[in-house]
């Protein structure tokens, strides 16, 4: 199960998406053409949205590590970023099955009307193995691994279909799309809970900022492209000692700046790709459900947040953040992580949090700021955790991009930043059965709650459709 499994993730979403898609779209009636050039397009898509992620990596990566060099920021937490961190998770006893357990579990929801996402969104299920992961090394028992995950799987659908219509309100052309990720909806409670305290402060609650805005009120300024030169210029003039550097170092300088100002300029032509891919498929699926299946009203199509993070809110407030962040792991009281290689994944703080703010900069910053200083203390919390799942698969693969340096713990700001981790860790491993029975009375709680609003939901519109 572990080599069909990995084999199906090593293959990637770039090739994965045309083949769901194509058969998706012979299932709901499409055609063979239209269903392969949705997929393609979603698979075009993810290859340019990794080429852009790389040139972001590469470009920021040995910069900062010049930064971290010159100005001695030792802290002891290895940053192992998303993708090495996702192979830890996979290679894992509880990775290996994660897959079919959770297709399953979804099933299962859907026919007891418990959630109304259908999550295709394979390549995230990292995220419900890695929780498996830490709990399962952290207790020696691979079933409360497999409970750790399954908890959080369930959680983060009924998250999903309850952000749903808001998060498909806020995006064009999303309808019928929810996104169950756990690290953007670990954020969610989080987000509600400050954008209601901001609202309250005299001042900020008057204060509206979208990037529409900032581009009438700064010009050129509050162009991502600009922000972008300006952010990639600071970061190279951080890597020189001196201002004779600087002079020495102008082509370098400016380099970094473009290419910081390309990444803000084609991650929103890329993510267009997925729109243009995914509406033959979600208008079709609709149609499909309105026609023959009046049970199922409201069902979603579970996809990845990579989808919408082309927003110049998010764009704007990601890219002020990654300096931001880089100050708050120096000088944050118990931190020992200092983010580097999970610098990319900033852009997937805010899908979630945007149509709560609905796009205001300023409340989106402050949310995110929050958000980090959190993040930083969890990762530096599990990493002890997380180091034992990555010594052990490292120790069995000798796969070099798991190696952690000799004296480092290993860390990743995407998922050990999110509280939906940090909260199911220590309920499951460090409270034991008090914990668990928290856990399983919040989790049926929410399944109850949500259960009932899909079915006043259907009722509502077969009342409708009587009436017509």
């Amino acid at each position: 199960m572990e080599q069909v499994f990995s084999y199906i993730i090593g293959l990637g979403a770039a090739v994965m998406m045309p083949i769901i898609f194509t058969i998706l779209g012979l299932c709901i009636g499409i055609g063979f053409s239209k269903a392969l050039k949705s997929g393609l397009l979603v698979g075009v898509g993810f290859v340019g949205l990794s080429v852009i992620t790389a040139l972001l990596t590469s470009t920021l990566g040995p910069a900062l590590e010049k930064v971290v060099e010159i100005y001695g920021l030792q802290l002891k937490i290895f940053d192992m970023g998303w993708p090495a961190a996702a192979s830890v998770a996979y290679n894992t006893s509880v990775g290996a099955l994660i897959i079919p357990v959770c297709l399953g579990v979804n099933i299962l929801m859907l026919l007891t009307k418990t959630t109304r996402t259908v999550n295709i969104d394979l390549w995230n299920y990292w995220h419900f193995a890695f929780i498996g992961a830490i709990v399962y090394f952290a207790s020696n028992s691979i079933l409360w691994g497999f409970f750790a995950a399954i908890i959080c799987y369930i959680i983060t659908l009924v998250l999903a279909d309850y952000t749903a219509d808001r998060f498909q309100k806020f995006y064009p052309g999303m309808e019928g799309i929810s996104i169950p990720q756990p690290f953007c909806q670990g954020f969610v409670p989080f987000a509600e809970v400050i954008n209601a305290g901001l609202d309250k402060i005299p001042g900020i609650n008057k204060l509206y900022i979208d990037a529409e805005g900032m581009k009438k009120k700064f010009g050129l300024l509050g162009e991502p492209l600009f922000l972008g030169i300006i952010v990639g210029i600071t970061i190279g003039c951080l890597t020189c000692k001196t201002w004779a550097n600087v002079v020495e170092n102008i082509p370098y300088i400016l380099g970094v700046g473009i290419k910081m100002g390309a990444v803000m300029e084609l991650i929103p032509r890329i993510t267009s790709l997925f729109i243009e891919g995914l509406k033959p498929i979600s208008d079709a699926t609709r149609d499909l459900i309105n026609r023959k299946f009046k049970g199922a009203k409201g069902l979603n199509i579970g996809m990845s947040p990579a989808l919408v993070i082309g927003h110049p809110t998010t764009l704007v407030a990601s890219l002020i953040l990654i300096p931001i962040t880089l100050f708050l792991a120096v000088i944050l009281p118990g931190n020992q992580f200092l983010p580097l290689a999970s610098l990319a994944g900033m852009f997937y703080l805010f899908p979630l949090i945007l149509p709560i703010t609905k796009g205001n900069v300023i409340k989106s910053l402050i949310i995110g700021v929050v958000i980090i200083v959190i993040g930083l203390l969890f990762v530096t919390n599990l990493a002890p955790y997380f180091t034992l799942a990555a010594q052990d698969v490292y120790a069995q693969t000798g796969d070099a991009a798991v190696k952690i340096p000799d004296g480092f713990q290993a860390g990743a700001l995407d998922f050990a930043s999110s509280p939906l981790a940090w909260i199911i860790f220590h309920l499951t491993y460090s409270f034991k059965w008090i914990g668990v029975a928290i856990l399983v009375a919040y989790t049926m709680t929410l399944m109850f709650f949500n259960r009932r609003a899909i079915i006043k939901l259907q009722k509502g519109e077969a009342d409708v459709n009587a009436n017509e």
